[in-house]
């Protein structure tokens, strides 16, 4: 059997196997398997040629819903050079936009965003729970609650479900941006582009732009499926100042409370009245927690752990409240994020709490 059969991207090189490694067998397929902590969300990995990711993308693009975020990594100017440290991606999102203006705004720059070894894309609706990833190791994921229509796409596609499947993560392999090959090896279209145009830096800065993406924490990371997303729905519809919220992405209030606490251990620059804002984003949290199925309840909980333990670590005069708890909530405790004060305060909430006779307390 050959070494390779499958036709990878031009940004993944394997390493040359020595006659005492087993050959790996490299070919399409995919496997998929219940994704960690959900029991109703699937995750498939999807291995075809790298003439065919695109075509593959466009069959699967129609699952998507109407409006979906799109997801960029990439090393920045540095990062992937310096060997002596283990470098990660800076990860990017987009504003939820109309999908299909997010694949045409793409097109362009997609032969190089699946041959660069050094770049990983994709699309998400959080509410909805589905995301759509082709990762620098050149490998397409899918998160969906729906395994039988992907099962029956790629069936279709001719891709087959191989458990055993072997990626190329499995052995030594190096990635390799476009730049890195001569330009009179390179097919087309990458042979007619610029340098310029060929830096990954630059194709993806331009990315970012054109979509007004953002960087995001990549170790803040959590997936909810549509099932989950609908049961605190239901909840949020049961408050009255809570309901607003009802049709959003949970997944952006937690995001949201995750900046505001490392906002606040750097040094809160609002004023008291968005603290406290930041603090009912807490309440709201803690409502739904509090409301949906215990295994739910505590899989968000999970999810705020760490950052409410760092609020917590970095509050101050614990015994003096701001406030009550806010209307709707439980009483059984006092929740700390409504004890204490946090320790770096900048001039606006420092100038509102000796207004307000904080330090006279």
């Amino acid at each position: 059997m050959p070494y390779q059969l499958l036709e990878l991207p031009l940004g993944l090189r394997l390493w040359p196997q020595t006659a005492e490694e087993k050959t790996l067998p490299f070919v399409e397929g995919y496997t998929f398997s219940p994704l960690e902590n959900t029991t109703d969300s699937y995750r498939f990995a999807i291995m075809v040629n790298a003439g065919r990711v695109s075509q593959t993308l466009a069959a699967l693009a129609p699952k998507l819903p109407e409006e979906t975020f799109f997801i960029l990594e990439f090393y920045h100017d540095g990062q992937s050079a310096d060997q002596s440290q283990n470098p990660t991606p800076t990860t990017y999102y987009s504003p939820y936009l109309p999908t299909i203006e997010i694949l045409e705004t793409i097109e362009p720059f997609l032969p190089r965003l699946i041959h660069d070894g050094f770049v990983g894309f994709g699309l998400a609706n959080n509410r909805e729970g589905i995301e759509l990833f082709y990762s620098e190791e050149k490998v397409l994921t899918c998160f969906t609650g729906n395994h039988l229509r992907i099962t029956n796409l790629l069936s279709s596609m001719q891709i087959p479900n191989r458990p055993d499947l072997q990626f190329p993560t499995d052995t030594g392999h190096d990635h390799l941006s476009l730049l890195c090959h001569q330009r009179k090896s390179l097919p087309e279209p990458f042979c007619a582009m610029t340098e310029t145009d060929l830096d990954y830096a630059n194709f993806c800065n331009e990315l970012t732009e054109s979509l007004d993406m953002y960087p995001v924490e990549d170790d803040f990371t959590f997936f909810l499926s549509k099932k989950e997303q609908d049961q605190i729905e239901a909840r949020l519809e049961t408050h009255p100042e809570y309901a607003e919220f009802a049709d959003d992405d949970f997944g952006g209030l937690l995001l949201d409370w995750n900046d505001f606490v490392d906002e606040c251990a750097a040094a809160f620059q609002g004023d008291l009245w968005e603290y406290q804002q930041g603090l009912k984003l807490r309440d709201l949290i803690e409502f739904v927690i509090d409301g949906v199925a215990a295994p739910l309840g505590g899989k968000i909980r999970e999810i705020v752990s760490e950052t409410d333990q760092t609020l917590q670590q970095n509050l101050i005069d614990c015994r003096k409240r701001l406030d009550p708890p806010c209307d709707g909530l439980p009483i059984r405790e006092d929740h700390f994020w409504h004890q204490g004060i946090v320790r770096n305060q900048g001039v606006p909430l420092r100038r509102d709490l000796i207004r307000q006779g904080w330090y006279n307390r």
